[in-house]
Protein backbone atom coordinates (compact mmCIF):
# COMPACT_ATOMS: atom_id res chain seq x y z
CA UNK A 1 0.00 0.00 0.00
CA UNK A 2 1.26 3.41 -1.04
CA UNK A 3 2.30 5.91 1.74
CA UNK A 4 2.76 5.24 5.40
CA UNK A 5 1.02 3.57 8.18
CA UNK A 6 -0.47 6.07 10.32
CA UNK A 7 -0.02 4.45 13.72
CA UNK A 8 -2.85 5.52 16.42
CA UNK A 9 -3.31 2.59 18.90
CA UNK A 10 -2.65 3.12 22.19
CA UNK A 11 0.81 1.84 22.62
CA UNK A 12 2.95 1.39 20.80
CA UNK A 13 3.58 4.98 19.66
CA UNK A 14 5.00 6.09 16.82
CA UNK A 15 9.07 6.48 17.07
CA UNK A 16 10.70 9.36 16.24
CA UNK A 17 13.65 9.77 14.50
CA UNK A 18 15.93 11.21 16.40
CA UNK A 19 15.40 7.98 19.02
CA UNK A 20 15.44 5.47 15.79
CA UNK A 21 18.67 7.39 15.20
CA UNK A 22 19.79 7.19 18.74
CA UNK A 23 19.23 3.64 18.67
CA UNK A 24 21.24 2.50 15.67
CA UNK A 25 24.38 1.96 17.86
CA UNK A 26 27.13 -0.90 17.40
CA UNK A 27 26.80 -3.17 20.03
CA UNK A 28 29.33 -3.12 23.16
CA UNK A 29 30.66 -4.47 26.22
CA UNK A 30 27.68 -4.21 28.79
CA UNK A 31 30.70 -4.78 31.14
CA UNK A 32 32.89 -2.24 30.60
CA UNK A 33 34.56 0.86 32.29
CA UNK A 34 32.45 3.09 30.38
CA UNK A 35 29.17 1.31 30.48
CA UNK A 36 28.17 2.65 34.25
CA UNK A 37 28.00 6.33 32.79
CA UNK A 38 24.61 5.17 30.34
CA UNK A 39 23.40 3.56 33.49
CA UNK A 40 23.31 6.96 35.72
CA UNK A 41 22.19 8.95 32.92
CA UNK A 42 19.01 6.97 32.83
CA UNK A 43 18.22 6.54 36.21
CA UNK A 44 18.64 10.18 36.76
CA UNK A 45 16.55 11.08 33.66
CA UNK A 46 13.68 8.89 35.14
CA UNK A 47 13.98 9.99 38.49
CA UNK A 48 13.35 13.50 36.87
CA UNK A 49 9.70 11.79 35.09
CA UNK A 50 8.55 10.06 38.03
CA UNK A 51 9.11 13.85 39.69
CA UNK A 52 11.26 11.42 42.55
CA UNK A 53 13.92 12.52 44.86
CA UNK A 54 13.66 9.52 47.34
CA UNK A 55 12.12 6.81 44.70
CA UNK A 56 14.84 4.08 43.22
CA UNK A 57 14.00 3.40 39.22
CA UNK A 58 14.56 -0.06 37.45
CA UNK A 59 14.57 -1.04 34.63
CA UNK A 60 14.23 -4.64 33.34
CA UNK A 61 14.11 -5.94 29.90
CA UNK A 62 10.40 -7.05 29.76
CA UNK A 63 7.13 -5.37 28.88
CA UNK A 64 5.40 -3.22 32.33
CA UNK A 65 3.85 -6.56 33.01
CA UNK A 66 6.82 -7.91 34.04
CA UNK A 67 7.09 -4.85 36.51
CA UNK A 68 3.62 -5.49 37.62
CA UNK A 69 5.00 -8.90 38.85
CA UNK A 70 8.37 -7.44 40.13
CA UNK A 71 5.67 -4.55 42.53
CA UNK A 72 3.87 -7.43 44.20
CA UNK A 73 6.48 -10.85 44.54
CA UNK A 74 9.30 -8.23 45.90
CA UNK A 75 6.80 -6.64 48.69
CA UNK A 76 3.87 -9.17 49.10
CA UNK A 77 3.26 -12.80 50.76
CA UNK A 78 0.75 -15.60 49.81
CA UNK A 79 -2.66 -14.79 51.14
CA UNK A 80 -2.35 -11.41 51.51
CA UNK A 81 -4.77 -8.80 50.86
CA UNK A 82 -4.90 -6.17 48.58
CA UNK A 83 -7.42 -3.80 47.28
CA UNK A 84 -8.31 -3.54 43.82
CA UNK A 85 -10.92 -2.07 41.58
CA UNK A 86 -11.92 -3.27 38.16
CA UNK A 87 -13.08 -1.06 35.33
CA UNK A 88 -11.18 -1.75 32.41
CA UNK A 89 -8.83 -4.72 30.89
CA UNK A 90 -5.48 -3.81 32.34
CA UNK A 91 -6.93 -3.10 35.83
CA UNK A 92 -8.50 -6.77 35.27
CA UNK A 93 -5.32 -8.14 34.26
CA UNK A 94 -3.81 -6.99 37.58
CA UNK A 95 -5.91 -8.47 39.72
CA UNK A 96 -5.75 -11.56 37.55
CA UNK A 97 -2.18 -11.51 38.23
CA UNK A 98 -2.73 -11.06 41.98
CA UNK A 99 -5.04 -14.02 41.79
CA UNK A 100 -2.37 -16.19 40.63
CA UNK A 101 0.15 -15.22 42.45
CA UNK A 102 -1.64 -16.18 45.45
CA UNK A 103 -2.77 -13.03 46.85
CA UNK A 104 -6.24 -12.41 48.25
CA UNK A 105 -8.09 -9.60 45.97
CA UNK A 106 -10.47 -7.46 47.30
CA UNK A 107 -12.38 -6.67 44.11
CA UNK A 108 -14.21 -3.44 43.68
CA UNK A 109 -16.59 -4.17 40.43
CA UNK A 110 -17.32 -0.52 38.46
CA UNK A 111 -18.94 0.34 35.72
CA UNK A 112 -16.50 0.35 32.46
CA UNK A 113 -15.97 4.38 31.48
CA UNK A 114 -15.41 5.60 35.28
CA UNK A 115 -12.56 5.20 36.95
CA UNK A 116 -11.34 4.86 41.19
CA UNK A 117 -14.09 5.10 43.42
CA UNK A 118 -12.59 7.54 46.24
CA UNK A 119 -15.43 7.52 48.75
CA UNK A 120 -15.58 3.58 48.12
CA UNK A 121 -11.61 3.07 48.53
CA UNK A 122 -12.12 5.33 52.10
CA UNK A 123 -15.07 3.28 53.37
CA UNK A 124 -13.23 0.26 53.04
CA UNK A 125 -9.60 1.19 54.46
CA UNK A 126 -11.32 3.18 57.07
CA UNK A 127 -13.38 -0.02 58.25
CA UNK A 128 -9.80 -2.05 57.36
CA UNK A 129 -9.00 -1.70 61.05
CA UNK A 130 -6.75 -4.53 61.61
CA UNK A 131 -4.97 -3.17 58.83
CA UNK A 132 -5.16 -6.61 56.58
CA UNK A 133 -4.90 -4.88 53.38
CA UNK A 134 -1.54 -4.90 52.69
CA UNK A 135 -1.01 -2.62 49.31
CA UNK A 136 -3.72 -0.75 46.99
CA UNK A 137 -3.53 -1.10 43.25
CA UNK A 138 -4.53 1.41 41.29
CA UNK A 139 -4.47 1.68 37.36
CA UNK A 140 -3.83 5.49 36.63
CA UNK A 141 -4.73 5.47 33.18
CA UNK A 142 -7.01 2.63 31.71
CA UNK A 143 -6.11 2.82 27.99
CA UNK A 144 -9.36 0.01 27.25
CA UNK A 145 -11.79 2.96 28.41
CA UNK A 146 -9.83 6.19 27.99
CA UNK A 147 -10.41 6.89 31.75
CA UNK A 148 -8.01 8.57 33.77
CA UNK A 149 -7.91 7.89 37.86
CA UNK A 150 -7.17 10.60 40.58
CA UNK A 151 -4.42 9.40 42.38
CA UNK A 152 -3.75 12.15 44.58
CA UNK A 153 -7.15 11.24 45.84
CA UNK A 154 -6.33 7.39 46.21
CA UNK A 155 -3.62 9.07 48.49
CA UNK A 156 -5.82 11.13 50.52
CA UNK A 157 -7.68 8.34 51.02
CA UNK A 158 -5.23 6.30 52.90
CA UNK A 159 -3.72 8.93 54.99
CA UNK A 160 -7.69 10.06 55.65
CA UNK A 161 -8.13 6.32 57.15
CA UNK A 162 -4.98 6.51 58.75
CA UNK A 163 -4.34 3.36 56.85
CA UNK A 164 -0.57 1.77 56.09
CA UNK A 165 -1.21 -0.43 52.92
CA UNK A 166 1.32 0.71 50.14
CA UNK A 167 0.59 2.53 47.12
CA UNK A 168 1.07 0.49 43.89
CA UNK A 169 0.48 2.71 40.60
CA UNK A 170 0.31 1.32 37.02
CA UNK A 171 1.34 4.46 35.08
CA UNK A 172 2.39 2.92 31.53
CA UNK A 173 0.04 5.24 29.34
CA UNK A 174 0.60 7.93 31.46
CA UNK A 175 4.41 8.47 33.02
CA UNK A 176 5.61 11.62 30.89
CA UNK A 177 2.22 12.17 29.28
CA UNK A 178 -0.17 12.84 32.14
CA UNK A 179 0.89 14.45 35.32
CA UNK A 180 2.51 12.11 37.51
CA UNK A 181 3.94 12.99 41.53
CA UNK A 182 5.46 9.68 42.53
CA UNK A 183 6.76 11.71 46.05
CA UNK A 184 3.92 14.28 46.42
CA UNK A 185 1.41 11.29 45.76
CA UNK A 186 3.45 8.47 48.00
CA UNK A 187 3.47 6.32 45.96
CA UNK A 188 4.94 3.31 46.57
CA UNK A 189 5.26 0.94 43.37
CA UNK A 190 4.64 3.08 40.13
CA UNK A 191 4.85 0.81 37.14
CA UNK A 192 5.75 1.85 33.57
CA UNK A 193 7.09 0.72 30.15
CA UNK A 194 8.89 2.20 27.15
CA UNK A 195 6.06 2.07 24.54
CA UNK A 196 4.25 4.66 25.18
CA UNK A 197 4.69 7.84 26.13
CA UNK A 198 8.26 7.36 26.17
CA UNK A 199 8.46 7.27 22.55
CA UNK A 200 10.53 3.84 22.38
CA UNK A 201 9.54 0.48 20.88
CA UNK A 202 8.32 -2.14 23.16
CA UNK A 203 10.90 -4.39 25.60
CA UNK A 204 11.49 -2.09 28.84
CA UNK A 205 9.72 -2.27 32.51
CA UNK A 206 10.24 0.43 34.12
CA UNK A 207 9.61 0.86 37.74
CA UNK A 208 10.03 3.21 40.80
CA UNK A 209 10.15 2.17 44.07
CA UNK A 210 9.82 4.09 47.60
CA UNK A 211 11.84 2.91 50.62
CA UNK A 212 8.98 1.69 52.35
CA UNK A 213 8.73 -0.88 49.26
CA UNK A 214 12.10 -1.62 49.31
CA UNK A 215 11.91 -2.14 53.14
CA UNK A 216 9.36 -4.41 52.61
CA UNK A 217 11.23 -7.37 51.13
CA UNK A 218 12.96 -9.23 53.75
CA UNK A 219 9.49 -10.09 54.77
CA UNK A 220 8.16 -10.81 51.24
CA UNK A 221 7.26 -14.65 50.89
CA UNK A 222 6.23 -14.50 47.48
CA UNK A 223 8.98 -16.36 45.48
CA UNK A 224 11.29 -14.45 42.39
CA UNK A 225 14.27 -14.62 40.60
CA UNK A 226 14.25 -12.60 37.20
CA UNK A 227 12.74 -9.81 38.75
CA UNK A 228 14.66 -10.02 42.33
CA UNK A 229 14.93 -6.47 43.54
CA UNK A 230 17.90 -7.07 45.50
CA UNK A 231 20.14 -8.40 42.64
CA UNK A 232 19.27 -5.03 40.67
CA UNK A 233 20.18 -3.29 43.25
CA UNK A 234 23.27 -4.77 43.73
CA UNK A 235 24.50 -4.73 40.41
CA UNK A 236 22.98 -1.07 39.83
CA UNK A 237 24.79 0.15 42.75
CA UNK A 238 27.96 -0.14 40.30
CA UNK A 239 26.40 0.88 36.90
CA UNK A 240 25.59 -2.66 35.73
CA UNK A 241 23.11 -5.01 35.22
CA UNK A 242 22.75 -8.62 36.70
CA UNK A 243 21.95 -9.84 33.47
CA UNK A 244 22.36 -8.56 29.51
CA UNK A 245 20.82 -5.22 29.31
CA UNK A 246 18.89 -4.38 26.59
CA UNK A 247 21.34 -2.11 25.14
CA UNK A 248 19.99 -0.17 22.28
CA UNK A 249 16.46 0.50 23.80
CA UNK A 250 18.57 2.37 26.54
CA UNK A 251 20.25 4.51 24.32
CA UNK A 252 17.00 5.26 22.87
CA UNK A 253 15.88 6.09 26.36
CA UNK A 254 18.79 8.29 26.79
CA UNK A 255 17.50 10.32 23.81
CA UNK A 256 13.06 9.94 24.96
CA UNK A 257 14.51 11.75 28.19
CA UNK A 258 16.38 14.42 26.29
CA UNK A 259 13.67 15.25 24.25
CA UNK A 260 11.29 15.51 27.46
CA UNK A 261 13.68 17.48 28.98
CA UNK A 262 14.28 19.74 26.13
CA UNK A 263 10.53 20.46 26.23
CA UNK A 264 9.99 20.76 29.35
CA UNK A 265 7.77 17.92 31.25
CA UNK A 266 5.37 20.39 32.20
CA UNK A 267 4.98 21.57 28.50
CA UNK A 268 4.72 17.73 27.85
CA UNK A 269 1.51 17.23 29.97
CA UNK A 270 0.08 20.45 28.39
CA UNK A 271 0.71 19.22 24.80
CA UNK A 272 -1.42 16.02 25.62
CA UNK A 273 -3.96 17.77 27.28
CA UNK A 274 -4.34 20.34 24.20
CA UNK A 275 -3.94 17.99 21.63
CA UNK A 276 -6.63 15.50 23.79
CA UNK A 277 -9.07 18.78 23.85
CA UNK A 278 -9.01 18.56 20.24
CA UNK A 279 -9.71 14.97 19.86
CA UNK A 280 -12.85 14.96 21.91
CA UNK A 281 -14.03 17.93 19.96
CA UNK A 282 -13.80 16.20 17.12
CA UNK A 283 -15.48 13.06 18.78
CA UNK A 284 -18.78 15.21 20.68
CA UNK A 285 -19.14 18.57 18.77
CA UNK A 286 -18.10 17.37 14.91
CA UNK A 287 -19.61 13.24 15.05
CA UNK A 288 -21.94 13.86 17.27
CA UNK A 289 -20.86 10.86 19.09
CA UNK A 290 -20.02 9.77 23.00
CA UNK A 291 -16.60 8.94 24.79
CA UNK A 292 -16.64 5.63 26.65
CA UNK A 293 -15.50 8.00 29.66
CA UNK A 294 -18.68 8.79 31.37
CA UNK A 295 -17.91 11.88 32.49
CA UNK A 296 -15.37 14.80 32.18
CA UNK A 297 -13.08 14.22 35.10
CA UNK A 298 -12.34 10.70 33.77
CA UNK A 299 -11.08 12.09 30.33
CA UNK A 300 -7.71 10.90 29.62
CA UNK A 301 -5.59 13.02 27.91
CA UNK A 302 -3.47 10.10 26.27
CA UNK A 303 -6.53 7.72 24.88
CA UNK A 304 -10.25 8.62 23.84
CA UNK A 305 -12.49 5.52 23.24
CA UNK A 306 -15.24 6.62 20.61
CA UNK A 307 -18.56 4.76 21.10
CA UNK A 308 -20.32 3.59 18.19
CA UNK A 309 -23.59 3.55 17.34
CA UNK A 310 -26.00 0.17 17.60
CA UNK A 311 -25.83 -2.11 14.74
CA UNK A 312 -22.44 -0.81 13.90
CA UNK A 313 -19.62 -2.95 14.95
CA UNK A 314 -16.27 -1.40 15.72
CA UNK A 315 -14.10 -4.07 14.76
CA UNK A 316 -15.21 -3.29 10.94
CA UNK A 317 -14.40 0.33 11.46
CA UNK A 318 -10.84 -0.56 12.65
CA UNK A 319 -10.35 -3.15 9.56
CA UNK A 320 -11.68 -0.54 7.09
CA UNK A 321 -9.50 2.27 8.35
CA UNK A 322 -6.64 0.07 8.06
CA UNK A 323 -7.25 -1.95 4.98
CA UNK A 324 -8.59 1.28 3.09
CA UNK A 325 -6.60 4.07 4.34
CA UNK A 326 -3.56 2.68 5.84
CA UNK A 327 -4.64 4.00 9.59
CA UNK A 328 -4.00 1.79 12.84
CA UNK A 329 -6.98 2.31 15.41
CA UNK A 330 -7.07 0.63 18.69
CA UNK A 331 -10.01 -1.91 19.68
CA UNK A 332 -12.29 -2.21 22.29
CA UNK A 333 -11.14 -5.18 24.49
CA UNK A 334 -13.36 -7.43 26.77
CA UNK A 335 -16.80 -5.65 28.20
CA UNK A 336 -16.55 -3.06 25.42
CA UNK A 337 -15.63 -5.12 22.49
CA UNK A 338 -16.98 -4.42 19.08
CA UNK A 339 -18.47 -1.23 20.64
CA UNK A 340 -16.13 1.15 19.95
CA UNK A 341 -13.04 2.14 18.85
CA UNK A 342 -9.63 4.15 20.20
CA UNK A 343 -7.39 6.99 19.26
CA UNK A 344 -4.26 7.16 20.94
CA UNK A 345 -3.24 10.76 21.20
CA UNK A 346 0.38 10.25 23.04
CA UNK A 347 4.28 10.39 22.73
CA UNK A 348 5.60 12.34 20.05
CA UNK A 349 2.31 13.88 18.15
CA UNK A 350 1.10 17.15 17.08
CA UNK A 351 -2.68 18.73 15.61
CA UNK A 352 -1.87 17.73 11.51
CA UNK A 353 -0.79 14.44 12.69
CA UNK A 354 -3.69 14.02 15.03
CA UNK A 355 -5.69 15.19 12.00
CA UNK A 356 -4.89 12.02 9.43
CA UNK A 357 -6.49 9.88 12.68
CA UNK A 358 -9.38 12.36 12.95
CA UNK A 359 -10.32 12.05 9.16
CA UNK A 360 -8.91 8.44 8.67
CA UNK A 361 -11.21 7.20 11.26
CA UNK A 362 -14.10 9.60 10.12
CA UNK A 363 -13.98 7.99 6.28
CA UNK A 364 -13.79 4.84 7.62
CA UNK A 365 -17.13 5.43 9.51
CA UNK A 366 -18.67 6.64 6.64
CA UNK A 367 -17.45 3.72 4.81
CA UNK A 368 -19.13 1.74 7.72
CA UNK A 369 -22.29 3.27 7.85
CA UNK A 370 -21.86 5.78 10.70
CA UNK A 371 -24.16 8.79 10.40
CA UNK A 372 -21.61 11.84 10.80
CA UNK A 373 -21.28 14.61 9.03
CA UNK A 374 -18.41 14.87 6.43
CA UNK A 375 -15.40 16.75 7.53
CA UNK A 376 -16.92 17.45 10.82
CA UNK A 377 -14.47 16.09 13.29
CA UNK A 378 -11.80 17.94 11.47
CA UNK A 379 -13.56 21.22 11.87
CA UNK A 380 -14.41 20.46 15.52
CA UNK A 381 -10.90 20.20 16.26
CA UNK A 382 -9.32 22.28 14.03
CA UNK A 383 -11.70 25.03 15.39
CA UNK A 384 -10.45 24.18 19.05
CA UNK A 385 -7.04 24.08 18.39
CA UNK A 386 -7.06 27.47 16.53
CA UNK A 387 -9.08 29.23 19.40
CA UNK A 388 -6.61 27.95 22.01
CA UNK A 389 -3.36 28.80 22.65
CA UNK A 390 -1.11 26.30 21.82
CA UNK A 391 1.87 24.88 24.59
CA UNK A 392 5.40 26.01 23.75
CA UNK A 393 6.56 22.64 22.64
CA UNK A 394 4.38 23.02 19.34
CA UNK A 395 5.52 26.72 18.97
CA UNK A 396 8.24 26.93 16.42
CA UNK A 397 6.79 30.95 16.75
CA UNK A 398 4.54 32.71 17.92
CA UNK A 399 1.03 32.75 16.78
CA UNK A 400 0.79 36.13 14.58
CA UNK A 401 -2.15 38.53 15.89
CA UNK A 402 -5.65 39.04 13.97
CA UNK A 403 -5.62 42.47 14.17
CA UNK A 404 -8.04 42.45 11.21
CA UNK A 405 -11.34 40.41 9.88
CA UNK A 406 -10.91 38.38 6.78
CA UNK A 407 -13.52 40.83 5.47
CA UNK A 408 -11.37 43.73 6.41
CA UNK A 409 -8.37 42.18 4.92
CA UNK A 410 -10.22 41.97 0.88
CA UNK A 411 -11.63 45.28 1.12
CA UNK A 412 -8.20 46.68 2.06
CA UNK A 413 -6.59 44.68 -1.00
CA UNK A 414 -9.88 45.84 -3.32
CA UNK A 415 -9.38 49.40 -2.37
CA UNK A 416 -8.33 51.60 -4.95
CA UNK A 417 -4.12 52.92 -4.38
Amino acid sequence: MAGRNFLFVPGPTNVPERIQRAMMVSMEDHRSPRFPQLTQTIMAGLREIFRTETGTPFVFPSSGTGCWEAALTNTLSPGDKVLAARFGQFSHLWIDMCERLGLDVQIVECEWGTGVPLQQYEDILKADTQHQIKAVLVCHNETATGVTSDIAGVREALDEAAHPALLFVDCVSSLGCIDFRFDDWGIDMAVSGSQKGLMLPAGLGILCASPKALAMYPSSKLKRAYFDLPDMIQSNATGYFPYTPALTLMYGLIESLKMISEEGLDNVIARHHYLAEGVRAAVTEGWQLKLCAKEQRWHSDTVSAVMLPEGIAGAEVIARAYQRYNLSLGGGLSKVAGKLFRIGHLGDMNEIHLMAAINGAEMAMLDCGVNVQPGSGAAAAGHYWRTHEAPSGLCAMPKPALAKSSAARTNTALAPS
